[in-house]
């Protein structure tokens, strides 16, 4: 043993000594200090006393001591008595620490003080909130955690407040935000009828969940994952190593779908090419798509040559091309569902094949055709806006929320699914989903996390699954692993061969004329609405 280990060991050693010597005397320390502290004050007593009547108060002190010496059981009544009062006055008397305060009650008078000068009227005789007066009498009820942080609260306010102005209880929802602390989301609930508010904190969404099959119906994909209270449907997702019940915020899609378009905005880095990635995925299975990245990163370059995909376009003039496509195979579908109603047979199985067309970041796109005087790509999609729902056609658009003014009308307005992802000012929410937000955002939110309107409903919490560029060498293994198991293979157990094409063959001229001719056949010429065939150009084969 070294000699360092041997002064630890004495050091512990002599710690625990002295422990145990100071709990086994203590009681005689307390009798000690308690003895001096009795000598201190006979000593003071004799020195104050005048001289003259010394001497009668010894032959008294002298007097009881015979009389308790004679006394049976005396000398020791005595000393058990000056050991009790010198163990009294020897006591350890430290004030006790005051009590910490009730912080709960700090923040909510915090909260009644900070809406005081927005809820009350000097006019007001009996104001119910008062510079100096209790929060007892507005807050109605409330509850704290057990860290400490506002879970819920319910207060009243005057009549006279404008709750019915969205800039008056945007006002409202911030101060108290702002006071129960901006980490957390808040939701708030107003009565009009009672002027009441009730605030409740909302528990944070899972971020685990990686993109997957979804137990769906058909026409329903997984834009993400929401509140039990916001929803009244759970399915099964793996979430991490084990399998959980999450609720989910379906989308439907189709010819029966109410909201056919979707909207997606967000801030740099939030997950908007993350959604698209993720429906993608989720049309692939039963549909085939087209993808325009207007951004040309190469974010959604690990679809390109998939079964189902016709092409993944980065360039402006393959996205003019690809949308002009887009435009003549909505006609083309139109026109083959009217022929087959008026005929009374089915439709063609490929004009019933669900196709989706999914723009990222198309503001970009118009910008540079606008520098180059060509035809803005936006204006190519109100066919497919307009038609989509009967064609089977579903247009998905991503772009930045800076880039919302730069959104032609046509596309805001047939877009009535909306969806925004990252931090959202509560004055721009009416813009961008169509609707207040009534729930205040935190002030860090992980990516993919946003809100999410569908038609008429109120917004709702949303939390995208993680669907990464897995060509991306920062993607973790696992996550890249999900999104290459659900990308389509040209076979079911291995990678397409390099240099097949899998996407549909150009027709040549002399099958479009007889294809043409055929259908010139079957209708008469005041049935004709337009032309029937839309071959696939060469700018939409995939690279």
């Amino acid at each position: 043993m070294t000699l360092t280990q041997h002064l630890a060991r004495g050091r512990e050693f002599a710690r625990t000594a002295g422990d145990h010597a100071s709990d086994m005397f203590g009681p005689l320390l307390t009798i000690g200090r308690g003895l001096r502290s009795q000598g201190r004050w006979t000593a003071k007593w004799w020195g104050g006393l005048p001289k003259d009547r010394r001497g009668p108060a010894l032959l008294v002190a002298v007097a009881v001591i015979a009389a308790v010496a004679l006394l049976p059981y005396g000398p020791l009544l005595a000393l058990l008595t000056l050991m009790s009062s010198a163990a009294w006055a020897g006591r350890d008397r430290a004030p006790a620490a005051e009590p910490a305060p009730d912080t709960s009650q700090l923040k909510l008078a915090a909260i009644y003080t900070a809406l005081t000068p927005y809820l009350v009227h000097e006019s007001d005789p009996t104001p119910m909130f008062s510079h100096g007066g209790d929060f007892k009498d507005a807050f109605s009820g409330w509850e704290f955690d057990a860290e400490g942080r506002l879970t819920s609260l319910e207060l009243r306010y005057p009549a006279y407040f404008t709750d019915t102005e969205p800039h008056a209880r945007a006002r409202i929802e911030h101060v108290i935000h702002s006071k129960a602390g901006r980490s957390r989301e808040y939701r708030f609930t107003w009565d009009e009828e009672t002027n009441q508010l009730q605030v409740s904190a909302l528990a944070p969404l899972p971020t685990d969940i990686t993109a997957q099959p979804y137990v769906t119906a058909q026409g329903e994909v997984v834009l993400g994952f929401t509140d039990s209270t916001s929803t009244n449907r759970m399915i099964p997702v793996r979430q991490g190593s084990s399998t959980a019940h999450q609720p989910p915020v379906l989308w439907r899609t189709g010819p029966r779908a109410g909201e056919p378009h979707l909207l997606a905005l967000g801030t740099q880095g939030q997950g908007t090419s993350t959604l698209l990635r993720s429906l993608a995925l989720q049309a692939l299975v039963t549909g085939d798509i087209v993808v325009i990245d207007g951004a040309g990163t190469g974010e959604h370059a690990c679809l390109v040559g998939r079964p189902g995909v016709h092409t993944v376009e980065t360039s402006l003039h393959g996205a003019l091309a690809a949308l002009e496509w887009a435009a003549n195979e909505t006609q083309r579908r139109l026109d083959a569902h009217n022929l087959a109603k008026r005929s009374g047979i089915a439709p063609p199985a490929d004009t019933v094949r669900p196709l989706w067309l999914l723009l990222d970041h198309p503001a970009e796109l118009s910008e540079l055709a606008q520098a180059e005087g060509r035809p803005d790509p936006q204006d190519l999609l109100e066919v497919p806006l307009r038609h989509g729902r009967t064609a089977h056609l579903t247009v998905v658009v991503a772009d930045h929320l800076d880039a919302l003014p730069r959104i032609k009308p046509t596309v805001r307005s047939a877009c009535r699914a909306r969806v925004v992802l990252g931090p959202l000012d509560p004055d721009l929410a009416p813009e961008a989903l169509g609707a207040p937000l009534d729930i205040t955002p935190p002030s860090h939110t992980p990516p993919g996390r946003g809100y999410a309107r569908l038609g008429v409903h109120p917004p709702f919490r949303l939390q995208v699954p993680a669907a990464p560029d897995p060509l991306d060498e920062e993607t973790p293994a696992d996550q890249r692993d999900a999104v290459i198991a659900l990308l389509p293979h040209a076979d079911s157990r291995t990678e397409a061969p390099a240099g097949t094409s899998l996407t549909k063959p150009v027709p040549d001229r002399a099958e479009r004329t007889e294809r043409t001719e055929r259908i010139e056949h079957e209708e008469t010429p005041e049935e004709r609405t337009g032309e029937i065939a839309a071959p696939i150009t060469p700018a939409m084969q995939a690279p």
